[in-house]
């Protein structure tokens, strides 16, 4: 898969002519491309966790008894160093936390992780131990681009790596979802993943859409990547932003649903479009007393964080309403 840029031009016009077999039934109907959106028909509606992050100021039954009282339909947990369960605890502390999340009403549809690699010490744990407890979805960890390398050489080494993934994905029957995070790593401008997913051609590995990251790389041309990834899609990151110039330069900052400069209407008309209905973690990076980042101690009054929960959630709930688009 080493190759120049006068063979990946070659390799595009024909593709784009029909005359690459190994490419040409992209976009076919009858194409394994066009597959669902997610591992199961228990995905097709659109669930709303809370993403745990935010609730780590909390232990499990807490957690869970927040995020029912808010509206929300479950709890996308955190196994992960820092996270509320620790990769090196995830045989005895998921199961728990997955229980209490259970008992209060709702479900764990998905999971955020640092897995990268099948080698890594507690990949395994951690994907057998969701798959018993019936978690469809995880997000893996992001790839840096390899700077020695040429983008060939680091898409040819990023395949390898999620094939490999695949592989032990396919064994426990849990799908990783890649999301395309704003900045230099892999996914991050969306074609380097539509790219390796395509020349993958498996249901075990997909994508988290983040349409804040996505609108960050792409302001006028993000519809462009969503057009070539959502076959791919199998969750979903909600978050919004805008672009502040502090100290000379210009940063984004994370602000409340609606506040930002992600074209929702048209997004949600997209999902609609193309039946992308698969389980959503709505997020708060904003300014949120510590619970943003993280925290396991909050530095503003309680109910001040919790009313931030629902009025996203109930904005977010409206949209998706008004796309047509069913929720779980």
């Amino acid at each position: 898969m080493n190759f120049s840029r006068k063979d990946f031009l070659r390799t595009s016009l024909l593709t784009s002519a029909g005359l690459l077999p190994g490419l040409q039934a992209f976009g076919n109907e009858n194409s394994p491309h066009n597959r669902p959106h997610s591992r199961t028909q228990a995905d097709s509606a659109c669930s709303i966790s809370i993403f745990s992050k935010h609730l780590q100021w909390l232990d499990y039954p807490g957690m869970a008894r927040v995020a029912a009282d808010t509206g929300f339909d479950g709890v996308d947990l955190t196994v992960r160093p820092g996270g509320h369960v620790l990769p090196e605890h995830v045989e005895r502390d998921l199961p728990r936390a997955v229980e209490a999340v259970r008992e209060a009403g709702l479900e764990v549809h998905m999971i955020s992780t640092a897995v990268g690699d099948p080698d890594e010490e507690h990949t395994e744990a951690i994907l057998k131990t969701a798959s018993q407890l019936d978690i469809g979805h995880y997000r893996t960890d992001w790839f840096p681009y390899d700077e020695t390398k040429n983008v060939a050489q680091n898409l040819e080494a990023f395949t390898s790596k999620l094939r490999r993934l695949a592989e032990m994905n396919s064994a426990y029957e849990i799908q990783g979802d890649y999301q395309n995070h704003a900045g230099t790593s892999f996914g991050s401008s969306i074609w380097d993943l539509w790219f390796v997913l395509n020349e993958m051609d498996t249901e075990w590995i997909g994508c988290q859409y983040d349409i804040r990251h996505a609108t960050v790389e792409g302001a006028n041309s993000w519809q462009n990547g969503f057009s070539a990834i959502h076959p791919y899609i199998g969750t979903l990151d909600i978050k919004d932003f805008h672009w502040v110039k502090s100290e000379g330069r210009w940063q984004e900052q994370n602000v409340p649903l609606g506040e930002g400069m992600v074209d929702f209407p048209t997004y949600f008309e997209l999902l609609k479009k193309q039946n992308v209905q698969v389980p959503i973690s709505l997020h708060y990076e904003y300014d949120l007393g510590g619970a943003n980042h993280g925290a396991t101690t909050l530095n503003i009054d309680r109910e001040e964080v919790l009313a931030a929960f629902r009025r996203d959630l109930r904005l977010l709930d409206r949209w998706l309403r008004d796309a047509g688009l069913e929720r779980e």
